[in-house]
């Protein structure tokens, strides 16, 4: 099993796996059932020189305070970041909603409070999942469907663990902004239940990079 010290270390890691040992698939390169731990998830900025991404702690905290808000309008990520990028202008619907707001799901039903009032009565609970993927409500994803299924948390060793499984992860733009909100989530548990933050442990069934993405062909061969 894969174990990073950090997100960045992972990012690296994987960019370049992806690059070695991805399948042509559906205008990407792609790993299937990519499953990896990052021992600190507080770590969780990117900053990798070697791929070029050029990621953004401003927009994943403005995201994350979006998230926090439980406002699924992307107007209200506008008023947090100055502007609404164009990824999630596709993604909304006429009045500007979007599912994939994972605060508005993990708030749905007080999902979030009952995972913690659930950890809180019973520190070995393995009832204490947060759904966001439903298969019930196909009807409503026309615009963009949730790439995340389900995070779950366990109580080991007197530290909180997090387990995202996910569908589908981009890389590039979708693992390095989707694993600061999921360790923020993280941290954010642990710190309701006054614990120590554990291990975050991420899988996708689909990791991939677009291949716009992809390095130039003389360095594809890159060894990691």
């Amino acid at each position: 099993m894969l174990k990073f010290k950090n997100a960045n270390e992972a990012f690296h890691d994987l960019y370049w796996r992806i690059v070695r040992d991805g399948v042509d698939f559906a205008g990407t390169k792609a790993l299937f059932n990519a499953g990896f731990y990052i021992e600190n998830p507080a770590l969780n900025d990117i900053k990798d020189s070697k791929a070029k991404r050029n990621w953004s702690v401003d927009y994943a905290e403005a995201e994350w305070q979006w998230y926090l808000s439980g406002d699924r309008n992307i107007k209200k990520l506008g008023e947090l970041y100055g502007k609404v990028p164009a990824i999630w202008k596709r993604m909304a619907d006429t009045d500007g909603n979007v599912n994939s707001n994972y605060g508005w799901q993990w708030q749905r039903n007080d999902q979030l409070k009952h995972v913690i009032r659930l950890l809180n009565d019973d520190p070995e609970t393995r009832q204490a999942a947060i759904s966001i993927y439903d298969a019930k409500e196909w009807d409503k994803y026309t615009y963009d469907t949730p790439c995340t299924y389900a995070v779950q948390f366990t109580i080991l060793h007197g530290k909180l663990d997090m387990s995202v499984l996910m569908r589908s992860n981009d890389l590039w733009y979708g693992f390095c902004n989707d694993q600061y909100q999921f360790s923020n989530l993280q941290m954010y548990v642990a710190y309701q239940l006054n614990l120590p933050v554990g291990i975050y442990y991420h899988y996708a069934h689909n990791l991939h990079l677009y291949n716009d993405k992809l390095p130039e062909d003389k360095i594809r061969n890159f060894h990691i």
